[in-house]
């Protein structure tokens, strides 16, 4: 994003593990009838703050309602239409509104783009979770997504009387916890790469993570890029801003894009020829080779935890060949292996009983 700007964001910076166990922490703690303080999610266009709420909600089996108030016309889009009942006007709660008790989530997309009085309208729904004549069914969670203050997004500031009626999170972009995510949607595998060893092209411009994924999708049928580079040029232009689109191109010119992958170091039946040679030519050219090893170890560790997978004496030696190559460097050598500590596979974990991967452990102790 454009560094003149000052940003105003609330709350802490957090990944989005970090924000989910805010969210979840809310939910478990209100699970009677009374409803926990809205959770209004700061961030940047395109980081993903929408899809975690739904995804977060849908993985719980929790009941899920969405409006974006901003494209809300009148009042009436907000608080219902009112009606005569018993000689008095009411207000019949709007189609948006959660019929049945939770628990769900209801979330108010890019609040802060709404207009003013919406805004204010909004207000009391956060302090009581009603509005007017009808309320929220027991159960349901609020939460909020808004773009920060003080740059150049369209948004209506709020004030104190509405921030204070909210607790606030800041969601920040780790391409660790993007690439595992990616992994699991099955995101084409080279995008994968080169997020993690360009993460600064994460602008926040038109180089979000959104706009990434919709060009990793539009290459995905592309099996050889480096003969349709014209063609993958046209596709990152129309997505992405022209400093990340040279840089692909430059990644595929380097032969990044064919970079071994986590399944082909598992899985290999000669180690040395099928994986240690495929890497030995990326690790000669110094401008590269801690990028290259810290991919390669972090698409791994990523391959192990994310994958019910069952492994060999086989797959588990050309694992431990592969951590103790010896052009990887101890620091990066210890944190995988540390990682490997959390596996929730026991397979993996019987690598830790071995005495050259414990030494490791030991040594970085």
């Amino acid at each position: 994003m454009n560094k003149k700007h000052q940003y105003q964001y609330y709350g802490s910076m957090a990944t989005a593990t970090q924000v989910e166990q805010l969210i979840e922490h809310v939910m478990s703690s209100h699970q009677g009838e009374k409803a926990g303080t809205p959770v209004c999610i700061w961030g940047r266009h395109g980081i993903g703050k929408t899809e975690l709420v739904e995804e977060f909600a849908k993985k719980r089996g929790y009941d899920w309602a969405y409006i974006a108030p901003a494209q809300f016309e009148e009042m009436g889009d907000l608080l219902g239409m009112p009606q005569i009942k018993d000689g008095q006007t009411i207000f019949a709660a709007p189609e948006w509104v959660p019929k049945q008790a939770g628990p769900g989530i209801l979330l108010i997309d890019d609040v802060n783009r709404a207009d003013i009085r919406i805004l204010r309208g909004i207000m009391q729904l956060l302090q009581n979770h009603e509005l007017v004549s009808w309320s929220l069914p027991k159960q349901w969670q609020i939460i909020l997504t808004a773009n920060p203050d003080g740059g150049d997004y369209s948004v209506t500031p709020m004030d104190d009387a509405m921030l204070t009626r909210m607790l606030h999170i800041s969601m920040k972009f780790d391409e660790k916890e993007w690439a595992n995510w990616a992994l699991q949607k099955n995101v084409d595998k080279r995008g994968i790469n080169f997020v993690l060893m360009y993460p600064e092209i994460v602008t926040g411009e038109r180089s979000t993570p959104r706009t990434l994924v919709q060009f990793f999708r539009s290459i995905a049928p592309i099996q050889d890029l480096s003969q349709q580079i014209e063609l993958v040029q046209i596709l990152a232009e129309a997505s992405l801003d022209k400093s990340t689109t040279a840089t692909f191109i430059n990644f595929i010119r380097q032969g990044m894009d064919r970079l071994i992958s986590p399944e082909e170091i598992v899985y290999s039946k000669d180690f040395e020829q099928e994986v240690a040679s495929k890497i030995q030519p990326f690790t000669e050219q110094q401008t590269l080779k801690i990028d290259v090893i810290s991919v390669l170890v972090t698409r791994l560790s990523n391959y192990l935890n994310s994958n019910n997978i069952v492994l060999n004496n086989n797959n588990l030696q050309n694992i431990k060949s592969f951590l103790l190559l010896d052009y990887i460097p101890n620091d990066i050598r210890f944190t995988a292996i540390q990682d490997m500590t959390f596996s929730a596979n026991p397979q993996i974990k019987t690598l830790l009983a071995d005495p050259d991967i414990g030494r490791v452990l030991i040594s970085g102790m």
